[in-house]
């Protein structure tokens, strides 16, 4: 990596900066002066209190605020923000009104719309009305299977106006998938589409809704039109009524809202659920929309006027942290299909005709346009768009230098990294700092993100587990069906008593930023050293006979050797000598003990609904374990091509 940064932000640019403007308030509020942003994170964390209070006055949180910010308790576990407050999430959201553009819509080529703020508030006020006459009421589940579609948000914030518990996945999830995420909470209506488009092919899904309907037995299933009318998938399921009928009998009426206490639940979102059923986390309506006005706001710039993108499905957490942008009276650009199809810049000609202003994808999306040789810079008037995101794995150093030199040279790069635990993010971009390659920029506002070696002692260089020692709002507020708090207690304070520990394996930087290196639960572990698997990809990937790689830890004769998958680009032959640049490459670039023991070729890698490769799936495989929920995974027959491999028995 390079210690000259890829981009450093102008004067002009940081001084119009929301995070400038509240690094002011913040200044003139404690009396202190906060010249950077390490001591106003640093005051974040230290008076958590008074930070949350005043991010809530700065970013206009519509609620009641009440006297306390923060009941600090015993431990992170009790703490409680705002415990005298009384918000809700939908008002926030539909705060703003009028005839420009609220939602913009893209299915791939084959559909377009788009909704002005008043169009869209009339559709939730029709859906409000329509579930109340359903009888939902505050605490009652709204589930949804779904594309990313406009009517997907609308739902969501009805649902929300009345205090309703919103959960949502996408509709290329089969059957045993819904299920088990659904099936757990029991929701009082179902909501579906008629059918998808996904890389120039129309899926119907009529034929599986309907045993899905059934065994969920729903109230009522709501059926959304978008490949068709959407009366066939409506006769097929249990109870059903397509969006119109449900709709008819309604007129756009002034919309009310139903305020409550700060931690009244709002989402139910689920764990990727590869080695066992899904877990349930509950999210709180106050938590998730303050910590997502911060990130927003100040992380990212997003305000009113903005045009915020993220390449996401409904089964991803992005899309959950992509609609709080109406809070701020962003503009939502959604998108709904492949990204690649009908041919490979469709994206980018989305974001250059809508004039984005924030481009949000995956790592994966970003390595892929690399590795097709797209240089949008050349073919697209990219000038609006302000800061590119990047979350879902880590960004590798390639990566970084590819969207300066091929995408855009003036932007703010900002790889992030949470997950769907905490809706939203620890380390991620800060606008008033610099960009240097392969790495997160730092740690968000209030979250008191540290590294841990394997004692639970702070690490300042070296590599150890990405920790949280400080409560955030964010957080679960439970686990469904988890009455004693066992399994939330099991899922991120057993390795470090009363510490959250998040299951990233990470080191500082001498900028203070953070670089992700994998999840610590697919750490590999040769000879005892800790080695992340993306220090392997990195270097791997960079390979043109290289499609991508998946890497284990293989227990053996006592110990763990690393194991190697390759998916090689058409074309390409996994031959010795290919074999051999490839750990020459891994010596040199990394330490010996990363060089695997095994280099393999398969057709493909296993990933799961929200495009992340699965090392603990093809490792339990590898080990001759069963994986106990295939259908979590998007390609569950991938699996396939890592069993019994005769060469991982020699």
């Amino acid at each position: 990596m390079s210690d000259k940064p890829l981009w450093t932000p102008s004067i002009d640019r940081v001084e119009g900066h929301p995070m400038t403007r509240f690094m002011r308030a913040a200044s003139e509020a404690t009396g202190r002066s906060f010249d950077d942003y390490s001591a106003l994170h640093a005051w974040s964390i230290a008076d958590r209190g008074a930070f949350w209070s005043l991010l809530w006055d700065f970013a206009g949180v519509v609620g009641e605020k009440g006297e306390r910010a923060l009941l600090d308790a015993a431990s992170m576990r009790e703490d409680r923000f705002f415990p005298d407050a009384r918000v809700n999430f939908a008002e926030n959201l539909l705060a703003r009104s009028g005839t420009e553009d609220a939602i913009v819509f893209r299915g791939e080529d084959r559909v377009s719309y788009r909704w002005n703020w008043d169009e869209l508030r009339d559709l939730v006020s029709r859906l409000q009305q329509a579930f109340r006459q359903e009888g939902i009421v505050a605490g009652d589940r709204i589930a949804a299977m779904m594309p990313n579609l406009p009517e997907t948000v609308a739902v969501m914030l009805a649902a929300s106006s009345l205090g309703a518990v919103f959960s949502s996945c996408s509709p290329d999830f089969g059957e045993r998938g819904v299920l088990d995420r659904f099936g757990q909470i029991e929701p009082k209506l179902l909501v579906a589409c008629d059918g998808y488009f996904y890389a120039s092919k129309e899926i119907d899904i009529a034929e599986k809704l309907g045993p899905i309907s059934e065994k969920l037995a729903p109230q009522r299933t709501i059926v959304v039109p978008y490949v068709g009318d959407g009366t066939k998938a409506a006769a097929a399921s249990h109870n059903g009524v397509t969006l119109a009928d449900l709709l008819a009998p309604h007129r756009p009426a002034p919309l009310t809202f139903e305020r409550l206490p700060f931690d009244h639940p709002l989402y139910i979102m689920f764990s990727s659920g590869t080695t066992g059923v899904p877990k349930c986390i509950v999210h709180g309506a106050g938590g998730t929309l303050i910590q997502h006005r911060k990130e927003h706001l100040l992380h990212s710039g997003n305000r009113e006027g903005s045009r915020v993108f993220y390449f996401t499905t409904c089964g991803w957490m992005m899309w959950n942290w992509l609609v709080s942008a109406l809070a701020g009276g962003s503009t939502l650009l959604l998108y709904d299909g492949s990204p690649f199809h009908p041919h490979k810049s469709i994206v980018f000609d989305y974001i250059a005709e809508e004039r984005a202003t924030f481009f949000g994808t995956s790592a994966k999306y970003i390595d892929s346009a690399r590795k097709f040789g797209l240089k949008p810079m050349e073919s697209h008037d990219l000038a609006s768009v302000e800061v590119i995101a990047s979350t879902g794995s880590p960004l590798s150093p390639e990566s970084f230098d590819y969207v300066y030199e091929a995408v855009k040279a003036n932007v703010h790069l900002a790889s992030i990294s949470g997950g769907t635990d905490i809706v939203s993010c620890f380390v991620l971009g800060v606008p008033t700092r610099p960009v240097y390659e392969g790495e997160i920029q730092g740690p968000g506002l209030g979250m008191a993100v540290d590294v841990f070696d394997p004692d639970g002692k702070p690490l300042r260089s070296g590599k150890g587990d990405l920790v949280c020692v400080k409560a955030f709002p964010s957080m679960p507020i439970e686990f469904w069906n988890d009455p004693g708090g066992e399994r939330y207690t099991a899922a991120y304070f057993e390795t470090f008593p009363g510490i959250w520990a998040h299951g990233d394996f990470a080191e500082w930087t001498e900028h203070g930023g953070i670089v992700i290196h994998g999840r610590s639960d697919a750490t590999l572990n040769p000879q005892g050293v800790r080695i992340g698997t993306a220090e392997i990809y990195n270097i791997v990937e960079q390979f043109e006979e290289v499609a991508e790689a998946i890497c284990i830890g293989q227990s053996w004769e006592g110990d763990v050797r690393v194991v190697l998958f390759l998916k090689l680009a058409a074309g390409a032959e996994l031959g010795d000598d290919l074999v051999e640049r490839i750990k020459n490459a891994i010596r040199s670039g990394a330490s010996p003990r990363h060089v695997p023991a095994r280099v393999l070729a398969v057709k493909d890698i296993p990933r799961t609904k929200s495009g992340k490769i699965t090392e603990l799936a093809v490792r339990e495989v590898v080990e001759g374990r069963p994986v106990k929920n295939k259908e979590a995974l998007a390609n569950p027959e991938a699996l396939g091509e890592f069993e019994r491999r005769p060469e991982l028995s020699i």
